[in-house]
């Protein structure tokens, strides 16, 4: 296999309160990239009525049932960070931002996270199927690497023209949760889609995200996935340090090439 292996923290996962210490430590500990959650948010119809309820004005209800619409079309549930906090963490450390944009139009990103120092640029095939090629001419014009993710219900076949393609993108990411949340259930099943990409582009990127840790990881890994994202199994570790080859320490509950030694 013609890769090189990675391993990505996810700091969705980290004490916000000391990002940058946080990050500090992954890369003390070995880490390879620092993988950065971007997610959009929206706000669901139940809480736009709780909120109609404690706001019974006239013009509380036009501005909400004008702007629910918009914000029920945002791609995941959950509101994380955006180019502010990449840009403060970008002037802490030279460490590949690894970007995983869950968001629902990730073209008006680009220029904001290319600007705050991101290193990749990850965007959602299902979020872009009318406007990739574009996408991803303007992620590379910023200098940052792209790369697309699918979530456990998309069918792998819609990442081949992304791959395939004269303007192509440099990662695929198979999801191995739902997107949104953290700290989910690992779903099996996916594993099939990396044994299928890895068997078709041998020297690409695959990244896993999602219920990564000591019982997963060798799953994944065995499959193809050179690229591991964990973001719970790490930080909630009791002891975060393993031993790690010539570098001398690394992550709990990553699994490792074989030319790299492990122990958990």
């Amino acid at each position: 296999m013609g890769v090189t292996p990675k391993i990505a923290p996810s700091m969705l996962a980290s004490d916000f309160a000391n990002l940058a210490s946080e990050a500090k430590r992954m890369l003390d500990f070995g880490a390879d990239w620092l993988h950065m959650d971007i997610m959009d948010g929206y706000v669901s119809l139940l809480s736009w009525t709780s909120l109609l309820k404690d706001f019974a004005s006239l013009s509380f209800y036009f501005f909400s049932t004008s702007c629910f619409s918009h914000f029920h079309r945002h791609f995941v549930p959950n509101l994380t960070i955006g180019a502010p906090v990449i840009e403060s963490l970008r002037k802490q450390t030279k460490a590949f931002l690894d970007c995983h944009l869950m968001v629902t139009n990730p073209i008006d990103y680009v220029e904001p996270l290319g600007k705050a120092g991101a290193s990749g640029f990850t965007f959602h095939v299902e979020v872009s199927k009318e406007n990739w090629q574009e996408l991803i001419q303007k992620i590379k014009s910023k200098a940052m690497r792209p790369g697309v993710a699918l979530k456990p219900g998309t069918p792998i076949e819609e990442v081949y023209p992304l791959v395939d393609s004269e303007n192509l993108v440099e990662m695929v990411l198979v999801m191995t949760v739902e997107p949104g949340f953290g700290g989910q259930k690992f779903m099996p099943e996916m594993v099939d889609k990396v044994r299928v990409l890895r068997k078709k582009y041998p020297a690409l990127d695959i990244e896993v995200d999602g219920g990564l840790g000591p019982s997963t990881i060798e799953m994944a890994a065995s499959a193809g996935a050179n690229c591991i994202v964990a973001g719970s199994s790490i930080f909630g570790a009791a002891d975060a340090k393993l031993c790690f080859g010539k570098s001398g320490e690394m992550l709990t509950s990553f699994l490792q090439p074989r030319s790299k030694h492990i122990c958990f």
